[in-house]
């Protein structure tokens, strides 16, 4: 199957985790994929990580561009089957409606959607696909209020496959110590996480910890802390690097402030494959992990949680057995398999549709299968008669 998708792409984004992790599965399967992404110089995220693969072209702007742009050309010479966008939102809506209907006329069309909520914006709401795609439930309760609900379809965030690594290797390979526990933060949101400081300093008094840092951003609230030996990596890594860091870490801690809608945690779902455990707030950015993840409520919960994950206590051991079977029923290859499986149903109806239209233009009085069609033009095929009919049997 040709793939076209229309989203972020080898960036430190939650967008880009998501289809980096579908889309290099697709390909992994013999799948060919076309990826339309953001220009270099103005992109979704903060850092771009990794090398474009061939596949890729990036030739438009972000949305909040003060002049939103967007080089039809790629998009319309290519061929597939489908056409994927990924957060519509921060795309140049206006400029992907202009040539939309030419998008539609040759491919179905699927829109995952990473909002929190309904858009204000009606610039959203005026595409008509063949499936919105959502990631659990919540997303679900609010977009049938404003979009079909036999157009919403529900595939999970997919999780980086399983992958442990060994820690005194990956510590040697990174120059870090072998004799400290290692609690790691990562990430864009590095400040957050300042309130678990004085609580991550009570616990290296009795136990001699590093707390090692990799970001780009808001590090100088960091720097200079007592009582706390860090180690500030200024970089943003690409996913390899960033697991080789899992690998050596003993807990990767995810603090997350409240925030209204619906979220998930992209780098938890990135995170996961690693085997490293997750502490993480209890938040809505956690709510469809389980026990995968291990949450905390309040700073003397985490003080506990995080020395029984040090210690390999009870609720470590529970984590690490939840991780696996999260793993099992959501990762990248059976995510992908799920979204081929909708694009194989989409071109079955539009099939179907074209099959129906056609069935009107020649007066059948019940709608006609591809058998009939072949028989009544003794063609060994349905192509030719389409493309002569092309303008006329397009669905609308």
């Amino acid at each position: 199957m040709n793939i076209a998708m229309m989203s972020a792409w080898n960036t430190d984004s939650g967008v880009s985790v998501h289809a980096e992790l579908i889309g290099r599965e697709w390909v992994r399967r013999g799948h060919r994929l076309h990826v339309f992404s953001f220009f270099s110089s103005d992109f979704h995220g903060t850092a771009i990580v990794g090398e474009d693969e061939q596949y890729v072209v990036r030739c438009f702007t972000t949305s909040g561009n003060p002049n939103p742009y967007l080089d039809p050309r790629p998009i319309l010479s290519a061929d597939y089957d489908v056409f994927v966008v990924q957060d519509l939102g921060m795309l140049p809506k206006d400029e992907l409606a202009k040539i939309f209907h030419h998008i539609r006329r040759k491919a179905g069309t699927v829109t995952v959607i990473h909002d929190s909520g309904p858009s204000p914006d009606p610039s959203f709401y005026q595409f008509d696909w063949d499936r919105i795609v959502c990631f659990d439930h919540r997303y679900q309760a609010f977009l049938q209020k404003y979009h079909p609900i036999d157009k919403i379809s529900i595939i999970p965030f997919p999780c980086h496959p399983l992958q442990r690594g060994d820690q005194k290797e990956a510590r040697a390979r990174l120059g870090l110590p072998q004799d400290r526990k290692i609690l790691l933060i990562f990430g864009q949101r590095v400040k957050e996480h300042l309130p678990l400081l004085p609580i991550i300093r009570e616990v290296n008094s009795g136990l001699p910890l590093l707390l090692l840092v990799v970001s780009e951003k808001d590090l100088d609230e960091l720097r200079g802390v007592e009582g706390i030996d860090m180690e500030i990596r200024e970089e943003t890594p690409p996913i390899e690097l960033l697991y080789r860091y899992l690998h050596a870490s003993d807990v990767l801690i995810l603090h997350r402030n409240p925030c209204e809608g619906v979220v998930v945690s992209s780098a938890a779902f990135q995170c996961l494959g690693s085997g490293c455990p997750i502490l993480a707030s209890n938040s809505t950015f956690f709510n469809t992990l389980g026990e995968a993840v291990v949450t905390y409520s309040d700073p003397k919960e985490f003080k506990e949680l995080l020395l029984d994950i040090l210690h390999k206590g009870v609720r470590y051991q529970t984590s690490q057995e939840a991780l696996e079977e999260f793993i099992k029923r959501n990762s990248a290859e059976v995510v992908a398999k799920r979204y081929l499986d909708l694009f194989e149903a989409i071109r079955e109806e539009r099939k179907e549709a074209r099959l129906y239209q056609l069935s009107r233009i020649v007066g059948a009085a019940e709608p006609i299968s591809a058998e009939l069609v072949r028989e009544k033009f003794s063609v060994p095929s349905i192509t030719g008669f389409q493309e002569s009919q092309k303008e006329r049997l397009q669905p609308h």
